[in-house]
């Protein structure tokens, strides 16, 4: 009975496995939480075996998922700190990260400008008021480093100060 649970295991969770990926990349751990989710019952080994084999014949690739994981999170307008916490929290060596994101990548001023083009109420902010403050705090919490924010809010501030 043991060798036909076997049988029957593996491929059921290889093709939830597939269809998880087949939808988007997914990091490791991800796939190793998913599946644990949906299948509860199923031996923990079987599920890593599972992983193991997927990554092995190149269908899951930690590598290929921090890439496109860090187009995506750019596009949608975060910050390196924001983006490296993400993937951090996804499972993924540090090691496997710092391949792919640069904290000194010209693109995070650039998409801070962009941001603040996009939010911007009105022409000019006075240093310290509301509306520059509810800036500051936005693109704190996008995870954008200080010099950023302040590059990014410098040309609309009222005496030029921050």
């Amino acid at each position: 009975m043991a060798e036909e649970q076997l049988t029957i295991d593996v491929p059921v969770l290889r093709r939830a496995a597939m269809d998880f990926l087949a939808r988007r990349e997914h990091s490791q751990r991800e796939l190793q939480d998913k599946l644990s989710r949906r299948f509860p019952d199923a031996e923990p080994h079987l599920r890593e075996q599972v992983i193991t084999e997927l990554a092995a014949e190149g269908l899951q690739s930690d590598a290929r998922f921090t890439e496109a994981w860090i187009r995506y999170r750019k596009s949608r307008g975060f910050g390196y700190r924001h983006i490296r916490a993400d993937l951090e929290s996804r499972g993924l060596a540090s090691t496997v990260i710092e391949q792919y994101l640069f904290a000194d990548d010209d693109d995070w001023l650039d998409t801070a400008r962009a941001l603040v083009d996009r939010k911007l109420r009105t022409d000019s902010l006075e240093f310290g008021g509301k509306e520059h403050r509810r800036l500051l705090r936005f693109l704190e919490s996008r995870g954008f480093a200080h010099g950023e924010i302040r590059q990014s809010l410098e040309p609309y501030l009222k005496q030029g100060r921050l």
